[in-house]
């Protein structure tokens, strides 16, 4: 993995060459393990004039940090605690000859910001902008296979929730069942706060799991995600409990699993993200669910639960193949409850199959 640090290393170095910066710190916890293969907390990354520095606050041996940090990367670990990693790279940065640095303004600080330009104070600023977050946009074949290690892991631990009685439970306590079960599986940890929602709360994009029961009769929406090796997917379900559904639930569910299905078709390379938030939207909006749609009918995933692209009516940009997204609607009615459908899939061109689908639960309407 060394060459495909390096690779990446060599990718920005050239951005910030091209932009005039002859040397760049990487402070954003994601970016830094994208290109060292771990970030150790509160570690910075100095693409450096004459070589590449780690340089922590303490030994970067963190057992919490995901990733093998890269052998061929040096490490440099401050001499003293309550140092400022980026500080000290800013200094570092001088000692090698730069005559500029640019920094992560969107991450650092405005105090760390000054305390860079401080310690160097000959350094000419430059903005690094969202540089590595474009590059991570599309994933290799080692990223996307642990991003479907991870799809099988959150499949695993819902596939024995639905096995379980759920009728007299609380939506908090399912939560933490299923974070248990991802755990066992050989998850990281959950790749997000986990949501069930029970009832009336059944269909909220981000719903907090609370002490509410489930009852017979109720929708039953879950979501929830697994980590690993730093990598995060996403699967939405909904399910009706302890009864046959009513009409009304089978006429919302029809319509929301179509708009996912409509959303997931168009998934193709050059495609472009409004399209495909477009496809989507149009089956739920004529129905009459305009108002109270989310935002977004989708999001790209990796080494963070909501990355670029971004699948918003007023997105900009297309679509490459190895871009794993997820796809997301749904709808919620105040006071009955609705039907989220969420996957994760990889846009792959026609030859290749299509658009891959990672998170493969059935999206059949089960009574439980």
């Amino acid at each position: 993995m060394s060459e495909v640090y390096a690779a990446r290393r060599t990718r920005l170095r050239e951005r910030c060459n091209t932009g005039g910066s002859a040397a760049a710190l990487v402070s954003r916890p994601a970016n830094v393990r994208y290109l060292a293969g771990a970030a150790p907390r509160d570690a910075v990354l100095l693409l450096g004039r004459t070589e590449d520095l780690l340089v922590c606050a303490g030994p970067p041996g963190d057992p919490s940090a995901p990733g093998r940090l890269d052998e061929a990367l040096r490490v440099q670990v401050l001499p003293s605690p309550g140092g400022d990693p980026a500080v000290a790279a800013a200094g570092l940065a001088a000692a090698q000859g730069a005559d500029s640095l640019a920094v992560e303004e969107h991450h650092l600080t405005v105090a760390r910001h000054r305390a860079v330009r401080a310690v160097a104070p000959r350094l000419r600023p430059a903005d690094l902008g969202c540089a590595v977050e474009q590059l991570r946009v599309v994933k290799d074949e080692e990223e996307i296979s642990c991003l479907r290690i991870g799809a099988e892991i959150a499949d695993q631990a819902l596939g024995e929730l639905l096995e379980s009685i759920l009728v007299g439970r609380t939506e908090r306590h399912l939560a933490l069942e299923l974070e248990r079960r991802l755990v066992d599986h050989g998850a990281d940890g959950p790749a997000f706060p986990t949501s069930v929602a029970a009832g009336p709360h059944a269909g909220r994009r981000g719903h907090r799991p609370t002490d509410r029961r489930v009852e017979e009769g109720d929708f039953l929406s879950v979501c929830l995600g697994a980590a690993y090796r730093g990598y995060r997917c996403e699967i939405g379900r909904t399910f009706v409990i302890g009864t046959s559904p009513a009409d009304w639930q089978i006429e919302l569910y029809d319509l929301v699993f179509a708009a996912q299905r409509a959303g997931r078709e168009s998934l193709v390379p050059g495609a472009s993200c409004r399209d495909v938030d477009r496809a989507a939207r149009q089956v739920l909006d004529s129905a009459g669910y305009a108002e109270g749609l989310p935002a977004t009918m989708g999001h790209g995933v990796g080494l963070e639960n909501d990355e670029d692209p971004q699948l918003t009516p007023a997105a900009m940009g297309k679509l490459d193949a190895c871009v794993p997204v997820t796809v997301e609607p749904g709808v919620h009615l105040p006071g009955r409850g609705g039907v989220r459908i969420d996957d994760t899939l990889v846009v792959r061109p026609e030859a290749d199959g299509g658009p891959e689908l990672l998170t493969i639960t059935t999206k059949e309407l089960l009574a439980l």
